[in-house]
């Protein structure tokens, strides 16, 4: 927690009003840990065409909800992330072994998966309860889960440094990968594995409805204006910490929900950027 003191105190010379409230000081350094780790996986989410993947895995945090409320679970994180991994493996074998495209099999499980949590949750008109999950509330990360937040980011790098090369060659030409002595599907499923942890654990900060284009935008509006790996890389990186900046402040002043109104400004740097592309042109 020395950290943690180290950053209030940090904040505190920041000479903005809303630097005196604590939760806006847990919320800033929370999208500082998240935003990083949204930008990274989403360019490989966006150049693979994993955004409906991701919309699933999203999504089957409410049957994760579900299994942690059957087991009189008072945190259902754990299911919720158990859930994930599993589903994120479960695709990736499935959508080498069947003849449907990878779009059908998605949906397949986007509905079960839905339905399920659905049906569970609003037995007995209990749905209500768990509204906050599809919307988040950043403004209430505690210490405990910045810590949480710092791990997962220290993954999201360490995975980077380590695969990021291979999974770039996996996603761009998979044949040329595997005669370079790759195990493309090993490097695959530890990819969605980890985008399925960074997914479930960042839910309650965004919400379930719009965990999705916090992934895609920044990526997105990236590759508009950019013609390198590195740039690409690096420009989703600048408009994903920005947004997450940007759109914490804006909602503190227009008292809206951070999440959305996060990516409402990711959604302006996305169209800034098809705008600069066509002027480019």
């Amino acid at each position: 927690m020395a950290l943690i003191e180290l950053w209030y105190r940090l904040v505190d010379l920041l000479p903005f009003s809303w630097t005196h409230y604590v939760f806006m000081k847990n919320a800033l350094l929370a999208v500082l840990l998240v935003t990083p780790c949204f930008a990274l996986l989403g360019t490989m989410v966006v150049t693979n065409r994993m955004a409906f993947f991701t919309d699933v895995l999203g999504h089957s945090a409410l049957t994760g909800i579900a299994i942690g409320v059957l087991f009189g679970l008072h945190d259902p994180t754990f299911p919720m992330v158990v859930l994930a991994v599993v589903l994120a493996v479960a695709i990736n074998l499935l959508k080498d072994v069947t003849k449907a495209s990878v779009d059908t099999v998605l949906g397949v499980f986007f509905a079960f998966i839905v339905a399920l949590g659905i049906v569970i949750l609003s037995r007995a008109g209990g749905f209500v309860k768990y509204t906050s999950y599809l919307i988040g509330d950043i403004l209430a990360v505690s210490p405990v889960q910045i810590l949480w937040f710092v791990g997962l980011t220290a993954a999201v790098l360490a995975y980077w440094y380590i695969a990021g090369n291979a999974m770039l060659l996996t996603s761009v030409n998979a044949s040329l990968a595997k005669s370079r002595r790759l195990n493309t599907f090993l490097i695959e499923t530890s990819f969605t594995v980890l985008l399925a942890l960074v997914v479930i654990i960042s839910i309650r900060l965004v919400g379930i409805l719009i965990i999705n284009s916090l992934l895609v935008l920044p990526a997105a509006a990236s590759r508009n204006f950019t013609r390198s790996v590195h740039a690409y890389t690096g420009w989703a990186l600048v408009i994903s910490v920005f947004s997450g900046i940007a759109g914490l402040i804006a909602s503190y002043y227009w008292g809206t929900a951070s999440g959305a109104t996060i990516v409402l400004f990711a959604a302006a740097c996305f169209g800034l950027a098809v705008l600069l592309s066509h002027l480019r042109k």
